[in-house]
This record gives structure tokens, C-alpha cells and sequence, in this order.
């Protein structure tokens, strides 16, 4: 069992450490252990416990009627959620399940729960408004943490094989007005957000060239020359000094006039590169949609 920090439970539940201090006094909703030195630790199960509460908060209940619920209310009042028609609401419980499942490492119900997003919204609706704020809440997307717990692991392998099988069931492009290479460079190799990208692009009708992980910078130019793309999209998930990348992309890769660099991830890198090389950054799915 993981024990997790204030403020990570902060983050997976979007309720605020300082509320989340509170209700420990006010309602004992939870009862967090401590170490040697009292700081808060908190259990799977109490993780749970506050993203059931999140989803009841989200369904407009009170804090302080929640805390009354035994186990069976709490069941009961979630299932009540999921009929809710208001889209925020949805989202924020299917995120919920989809997470609760990821701490449990039960694919069963990680599979559940996503057939059900899946049901409920469509695969390219889901992608926008769950699973890009699942991973984003469990750090694994655009940007990811050096040490990545076994859950954000479970969580995103499911992902990444439910992506690149959605992926190959789609058409090949009837239009090559637009086309894009898109590829992780030297050292790069969380490939979750460049599979997630490459449905984005192919969904709407256009040509992709994936070369996935960790490809060499010299190649890059090589097969913009061959290929001609429209664009070359790329992501910076690893902490790297910016001067760096921009001498290794301005030695070895060029792009010509006609290709477009698309950027995304480390804000530092992004925002450098995009003042010396004229990069266009991408700071959010819906902002790809925008060269669709």
C-alpha cells in the first residue's frame, strides 16, 4: 500500500490541502497517520474516500451532509451521479472512477470505467475531457515528474494500448493538404502524449508520420527533406537547459521554410524555443486543434 503527502492527495483530488485539514477536524471525515516527524500520510482507501467526496461535491452536496453518509449512502449517491447530465459533473466522476481504479490496480475496473466514458462521449470527446485531465492530475501528460509512481505506470500503459488501437482503426488520410511528423527527441521517451497527439491529428482526416521515441537529431532533418512535412511536433517532458536543446536543434535539424516546428512540455524549453527558433508552442490539446 502507498502512502501519499497532503499535497499529492491535493492534486488527484482537487480539493485543497488546507480544506482537506479542516474536514479532518471539523467532520473527522478521514484520519490520516503521521510520521516521526507529524506530517500527514494518507491511505489508498482514504485517497478514495475524498475522490467519492470530490464527485459528490461536484453533484452540489454539502461538506457537511457528506460527512453523515455511511459507506452504503456513499455508494448509492454515486451511482445517483452518474445519471447526472450537467458535463462537468460527468467529467469530474469519470475521471474519479478512472483514478480510484489506478490505485487499486484493478484493470477490470479501469476497463469498466472506461468503456463507459467511452458509451457516454465518444472516443475523441473522452480523450479532451477526461482522459487528458486524468493524466494531467496524475502528472504523466505534456509534462511528467523524474519518478513516476507504479499507478501513474498502470494507469498510463492501459491508456497508451487503448490509444494506439483506436489509432489503427482509423482511415488513412483521404486529403494530404496537411501533414506531420511528430517524434520525441534524443533522451525523450514518455511517448503517451505524442500517441495521444497523433489520434488528435489523424481523427481529423490528416496524414501523420510517427517515429515515436528517442530519435536522433540528425534523422529529424532527414526525413523532413524526404517527407516535406507541414509540420514537425514534438515534446519536452524531461527537465533539460534550454540553450542545450536550442544548440542541438539549431546544428542538426533543419526544417526549411515550409515546415512548421510545433512544441509542447517544459515551459522553460518551450518558451526559449519559441523566442529563438520561432516555434509555435502548444499548451493544451484544443490548441493542436487550431493547425487542424
Amino acid at each position: 500500500m502507498r502512502l501519499y503527502q497532503i499535497t499529492e492527495l491535493e492534486q488527484l483530488t482537487g480539493i485543497k490541502a488546507h480544506t482537506i485539514r479542516i474536514w479532518e477536524k471539523r467532520y473527522n471525515l478521514i484520519e490520516p497517520d503521521r510520521t516521526n516527524t507529524n506530517y500527514r500520510r494518507y491511505s489508498d482507501d482514504q485517497v478514495k474516500k475524498l475522490l467519492n467526496v470530490s464527485t459528490l461535491l461536484s453533484n452540489g452536496y454539502k461538506i457537511s451532509k457528506i460527512a453523515g453518509f455511511s459507506e452504503k449512502d456513499f455508494y448509492l449517491k454515486i451511482i445517483e451521479s452518474k445519471a447526472n447530465k450537467i458535463e462537468d459533473v460527468i467529467f469530474t466522476t469519470f475521471v474519479n472512477d478512472l483514478l480510484s481504479a489506478m490505485i487499486d490496480f484493478d484493470e477490470q475496473k479501469f476497463e469498466k470505467a472506461y468503456s463507459a466514458v467511452i458509451n457516454r462521449l465518444g472516443l475523441f470527446e473522452a480523450m479532451l475531457n477526461v482522459f487528458y485531465p486524468l493524466l494531467n492530475k496524475i502528472g504523466l501528460l505534456w509534462s511528467i515528474n523524474n519518478v513516476s509512481p507504479a499507478q501513474e505506470h498502470f494507469a498510463s500503459c492501459l491508456l497508451k494500448r487503448k490509444i494506439m488501437s483506436a489509432t489503427d482503426g482509423l482511415p488513412f488520410a483521404k486529403s494530404r493538404k496537411k501533414k506531420f511528423l511528430l517524434l520525441l527527441v534524443p533522451g525523450e521517451m514518455h511517448d503517451i502524449s505524442i500517441l495521444f497527439a497523433n489520434y488528435i491529428i489523424r481523427s481529423k482526416g490528416h496524414e501523420t508520420i510517427y517515429l515515436g521515441q528517442d530519435v536522433p537529431y540528425e534523422n529529424i532533418s532527414l526525413v523532413v527533406k524526404q517527407t516535406k512535412p507541414n509540420f514537425v511536433l514534438t515534446f519536452f517532458t524531461l527537465p533539460q537547459n534550454p540553450k542545450d536543446v536550442y544548440n542541438d536543434f539549431k546544428k542538426n535539424v533543419h526544417l526549411g521554410e515550409n515546415t512548421k516546428l510545433l512544441i509542447s512540455g517544459q515551459s522553460d524549453v518551450t518558451a526559449y524555443l519559441k523566442s529563438k527558433l520561432g516555434a509555435n508552442v502548444v499548451l493544451h490539446p484544443t490548441d493542436l486543434l487550431g493547425y487542424l
